[in-house]
């Protein structure tokens, strides 16, 4: 059998050292869970910022919504102010999923400017009424539940963001370039 030289200068039997081989394999694969765990927990201790502007009202919030693993309930509550139904001004608190979306997209798309909110929560008298002037709205759709935003990053274009959120693959996304906004929510993938 062949003999493999050890760094000492002894030698061992080529069994030997393929027994050695596969047990630092099989020690270290046995660490990956560890190191994929402590992995996933970083993003916890990185403090999360949205810049949010309304379009129709010109009011914006820029803020840390998320610090040392907890949302920041003063920032969460101002960003559902801003993101409130403009024609009722009734808010409700948004999904927080869909603020990480943002953030998340915000990010992939190295975002400079303000999200440029041009719809996000909407009441169910709202959505009815616009649902009567136009066909593309949905009898249920996501922003009667606070899970959904319209919106553009000024500088960035839309079929960057559009790309972004797709890739995330964590809701609906739609795509309106004559209109001129990407809509996000946190129902079911899927996209138009």
């Amino acid at each position: 059998s062949r003999q493999h030289q050890l760094a000492t200068g002894s030698s061992i039997s080529r069994r030997r050292f393929l027994q050695l081989s596969a047990g630092t394999l099989i020690a270290g694969a046995s660490l990956a869970p560890e190191l994929a765990w402590a992995k996933r927990q970083k993003p916890e201790l990185i403090e999360r910022k949205l810049d949010l502007y309304n379009y129709h009202t010109g009011e914006r919030v820029k803020a840390v919504y998320w610090a040392k693993g907890h949302y920041v309930s003063e920032t969460v509550n101002e960003i559902n102010h801003i993101l409130r139904d403009r024609r009722t001004d009734e808010a409700i608190d948004m999904d927080p999923k869909l603020l990480d979306l943002l953030y998340d997209i915000a990010q992939n798309v190295d975002a400079r400017e303000p999200f440029y909110v041009v719809s996000a929560y909407r009441s169910p008298k709202t959505n009815a009424r616009l649902r009567k002037r136009h066909k593309g709205v949905a009898k249920n759709s996501q922003h009667i539940y606070g899970k959904a935003a319209d919106f553009y990053i000024p500088g960035r274009h839309l079929s960057s963001i559009r790309k972004a959120a797709l890739s995330l693959r964590r809701g609906g996304v739609g795509y309106y370039p004559r209109s001129n906004f990407i809509h996000v929510d946190t129902g079911p993938v899927r996209s138009w």
